[in-house]
C-alpha cells in the first residue's frame, strides 16, 4: 500500500536537491591584515585622533607661524619691552586678556596711597590708568585696595601695532619666538628619537640575535652607560661644545637609545627561535636580512610605541636643560628658554610664562595619548 502511494506522487513535486557547500564556517567579510586591524582600532580612538590633529596643527604652525606677522626673531626694541598681548579681533573681549592692558591690584593704608602705588608702578602714566576701588580700608596698614588697568599701548602711542602674544624683556615678539622655539624643540626631539630608533633597534637586535659572548659583551657596555647620569653627560657636552642644539642632541643620543635597545633585545629573544626564523636560516638567508625583514617587522608595533613615548621625553629634557641654563641660551629660542624667561617675570608679566607652558603641556599630553592609542592599536586583544 505504501509503495502504491509513493507511485501516485506527482512528478513535478520531486525536485532534485542541489549539492551545496557547508556555509557554517564561511567567512562573511573580507580578511584584514594585522596592520589594517591596528589602523582600524586606532581610528576608533577619538581621543588619540583628536590629539593627532592637534600635533599636526602645532607642527604646521611651527613652520608657518613665525611668518604670519611682520615681526622677526631678532627685531629688538627696548621701548616696547614687556608689552601685553594685543590682538586685532580679540581686543574687544577684555576677559580673554588680549586687549593690550596690564592689570594688577595694589594696597595701601588708604585709597589715595594705593592709587599712588599703582601710578608709580606704571611709570606715572596717570592719564592712561583706570582705577577701581576694591576696598577703602579702615586706616590700618595696607587695608585699602585698588585694581589698576594700564592701557600701555595708548600710553606709548602704539595702538596701530599688534603683538598677538605680547613682547619679551627685550621687546621681541612673543608669537614669533613661541613658534620658532616650538620648531627647535620638535627638531631636537625628532632627531633624538630617530637616533634612538636606529641605534637602539640595531644594537638590541644584534645583541639578542647572535647571543652568547656577543650578547654578554654588548649588555655589559649598556650597564656601564646606564650608570652615567644624563646630567653629567650634558655637563661634559657643554664643556666640550658650546651650549646649543648640537650639544643637547649629542647628550640625548649618547644614552637615550638604551631603553629601546633593551626592549628590542627582549622581543628578539622571544622570536629568534620561532619556526619562520629557523626556516629562513635553513634556506641560507643572511643574518642581516633575517633581522631586517623577519624580526624587526614583527616587533614594529612595540618600536613605534616606544618611539612615540621618546619624543615627549626628549622635549621635556630639552626644556629642563634650557630652563636651568644648560641648554639653548638667548637669543636662541626654545620652549625651555621661553619658560625660563617667563618664570623670571611671573609676578608682573604672567603671559610670558603662560603661553609656552600651556603649549609644552599640550605637546606632552598629546604625544602620550597618541602613544596610548598606538599601544592599544598594536595589541591584538584590543582588535574587534
Amino acid at each position: 500500500m505504501e509503495k502504491d502511494n509513493q507511485n501516485n506522487i506527482p512528478k513535478e513535486l520531486l525536485v532534485p536537491l542541489k549539492s551545496q557547500e557547508d556555509t557554517s564556517e564561511k567567512i562573511s567579510g573580507p580578511s584584514r591584515t594585522f596592520l589594517q586591524d591596528a589602523r582600524r582600532t586606532f581610528f576608533k580612538n577619538k581621543l588619540a585622533l583628536f590629539f593627532s590633529a592637534i600635533i599636526l596643527v602645532i607642527v604646521i604652525m611651527s613652520i608657518i607661524g613665525p611668518g604670519m606677522n611682520d615681526h622677526q626673531l631678532d627685531d629688538q626694541d627696548l621701548s616696547r619691552a614687556k608689552m601685553p598681548p594685543y590682538a586685532p579681533v580679540l581686543k574687544n573681549i577684555s576677559w580673554l586678556g588680549f586687549d593690550g592692558t596690564l592689570k594688577d591690584e595694589f594696597k595701601g593704608d588708604d585709597v589715595e596711597q594705593a592709587t599712588s602705588n599703582a601710578i608709580a608702578r606704571y611709570d606715572n602714566q596717570e592719564d592712561f590708568i583706570d582705577i577701581k576701588v576694591l576696598s577703602e580700608g579702615d586706616g590700618s596698614k595696607d587695608s585699602a585696595e585698588v585694581k589698576a588697568t594700564y592701557h600701555v599701548y595708548e600710553a606709548k602711542d602704539m595702538t596701530d601695532q599688534y603683538f598677538w602674544l605680547g613682547t619679551d624683556t627685550l621687546g621681541r615678539d612673543q608669537w614669533t619666538r613661541l613658534w620658532l622655539g616650538t620648531r627647535v624643540s620638535l627638531i631636537i626631539a625628532l632627531v633624538a628619537a630617530v637616533i634612538d630608533l636606529v641605534v637602539g633597534v640595531a644594537y638590541g637586535g644584534i645583541s639578542a640575535y647572535y647571543g652568547g659572548k656577543v650578547d654578554n659583551i654588548m649588555q655589559r657596555i649598556i650597564e656601564v652607560l646606564v650608570g652615567i647620569p644624563n646630567l653629567v653627560i650634558i655637563l661634559l657636552m657643554v664643556i666640550v661644545l658650546k651650549p646649543g642644539i648640537t650639544s643637547i642632541i649629542i647628550a640625548l643620543s649618547l644614552t637615550g637609545w638604551i631603553g629601546m635597545a633593551r626592549i628590542v633585545r627582549g622581543e628578539v629573544l622571544k622570536l629568534k627561535n620561532q619556526e619562520f626564523v629557523l626556516a629562513a636560516r635553513t634556506l641560507g638567508t643572511p643574518d642581516r636580512k633575517i633581522i631586517l625583514k623577519h624580526l624587526v617587522p614583527n616587533i614594529s608595533g612595540i618600536i613605534i610605541i616606544n618611539t612615540m613615548f621618546t619624543i615627549p621625553s626628549a622635549i621635556f629634557f630639552e626644556a629642563f636643560l634650557s630652563f636651568i641654563g644648560l641648554g639653548l641660551v638667548p637669543p636662541d629660542a626654545s620652549l625651555g628658554t621661553l619658560i625660563n624667561t617667563g618664570f623670571d617675570n611671573l609676578r608682573l608679566y604672567p603671559y610670558l610664562l603662560v603661553f609656552p607652558a600651556v603649549l609644552i603641556s599640550i605637546i606632552m599630553i598629546a604625544f602620550n595619548l597618541i602613544g596610548d592609542g598606538l599601544r592599544d592599536a598594536f595589541d591584538p586583544k584590543m582588535h574587534k
